[in-house]
């Protein structure tokens, strides 16, 4: 057994070396036993969120998303009873009592009523798988967006929704047939003049919510776009498709003194034309800006700026939207990683030496080298 880290220290010791230690089968499920390695304490425990729960987490998270998704308690026992093969459903009072505790990490509870005056359950949230050259779920939470633009912070926002709204029929699916993922683009973007800032985020605390129930690593991102568009207030969108042309990469350099430091010659397909495509993870409306949010499991691991500067590179293009709207930022049940995009390829002619400060008191001198920095 190897130390691993995990979101569930030792409740007797508050140790945070534990290993995995087998699963304990229960009426419904199994769930992961964790060994305290501290020498003093060596006890087994179960992880906190899941101690005392008669149904399994996976079952909670899906009843949690029915309700906000605006279904009547009654109408989500009887679904969850037909999806999880159960002899009886949940009780309504259970179900109640699962809305209220959760209701301080589950936002978009606030937001159900308005919700339901715009659209019915089966309406609230648009989902489209897209084949592109493997099967992507496209979903679109058309209340929230409706909503976020409500709030005169994002009323400039509607070619965001515009944007969303036509994805399912509009979509160029063959340019995605054919193309090289933003993901695995081989171009580094100039590091200087930006900054990189790591936090602990609510998209964490949710991040863990929603992976308790996942027994599987693949379904992973799976679980976390579908409980995110169900239950936080912010997210509208999960898997959007993004594209950008060479005409689109010349226009930014050319016209608006984008720094794009790629040889575009190395992204043509098979016909000769530069194209780049990709699926960004989650788009969400929050404080004046768009959010793109990419889940890493490993988040502390990971660097992804090229890949998130060009969903937001793309994002900008397709909606018409100034790059200085959108903020990008990767994620797991941890840590999160935020930084603004037009930092990555506006540069200041000339810089002169400045301070960043934050509100919990650190400052970070902005770098002038070619250099990632991450507060």
């Amino acid at each position: 057994m190897s130390n691993v880290t995990v979101n569930n220290p030792c409740p007797y010791c508050q140790s945070q070396t534990v290993v995995k230690r087998g699963l304990r089968r229960k009426k419904l499920e199994r769930v992961q036993l964790y060994l305290c390695r501290n020498p003093q304490c060596g006890r087994t425990f179960t992880a906190q969120l899941v101690k005392g729960k008669r149904y399994p987490m996976a079952l909670v998270a899906e009843g949690l998303s029915y309700y906000h998704l605006g279904f009547g308690l009654g109408e989500v026992c009887k679904l969850l009873q037909q999806k999880f093969g159960l002899k009886k459903p949940p009780s309504i009072s259970a179900l109640g009592s699962w809305a209220a505790q959760y209701a301080q990490l589950c936002r978009f509870s606030r937001l159900r009523p308005y919700a339901l005056k715009l659209y019915r359950p089966a309406e609230m949230v648009e989902v489209t798988s897209m084949a592109h050259r493997q099967i992507y779920r496209f979903r679109y939470h058309r209340a929230k967006m409706a909503l976020a633009l409500q709030e005169y912070k994002h009323r400039y926002f509607r070619p965001l929704k515009d944007y969303l709204d036509a994805v399912s029929t509009d979509t160029p699916h063959q340019y995605f047939q054919d193309s090289t993922r933003m993901s695995e683009a081989k171009a580094k973007f100039d590091k200087s003049q930006m900054v990189v800032k790591g936090k602990e985020n609510y998209a964490n605390s949710l991040a863990r919510f929603a992976l308790q129930g996942v027994r599987q690593n693949k379904f992973r991102h799976e679980a976390i776009q579908r409980f995110f568009i169900a239950n936080d207030s912010v997210t509208v969108a999960t898997e959007v498709p993004v594209y950008i042309r060479r005409e689109d990469i010349e226009h930014m350099q050319n016209k608006l003194d984008f720094q794009i430091a790629a040889d575009l010659d190395k992204f043509k397909n098979k016909d000769g034309k530069v194209l780049l495509t990709g699926h960004v993870d989650l788009v969400q409306v929050r404080n004046g800006v768009i959010h793109l949010l990419d889940y890493k499991p490993k988040a502390e691991k990971e660097k992804p700026i090229e890949q998130l500067t060009w969903y937001a590179l793309a994002m900008s293009r397709l909606t018409g939207l100034r790059l200085r709207e959108f903020k990008c930022a990767w994620f797991d049940d941890r840590r999160y990683f935020e930084f603004y995009p037009l930092h990555v390829v506006k540069k200041l002619r000339n810089p002169k030496k400045k301070k960043i400060y934050y509100k919990d008191g650190r400052t970070v001198e902005i770098p002038l080298a070619d250099k990632l920095t991450i507060t």
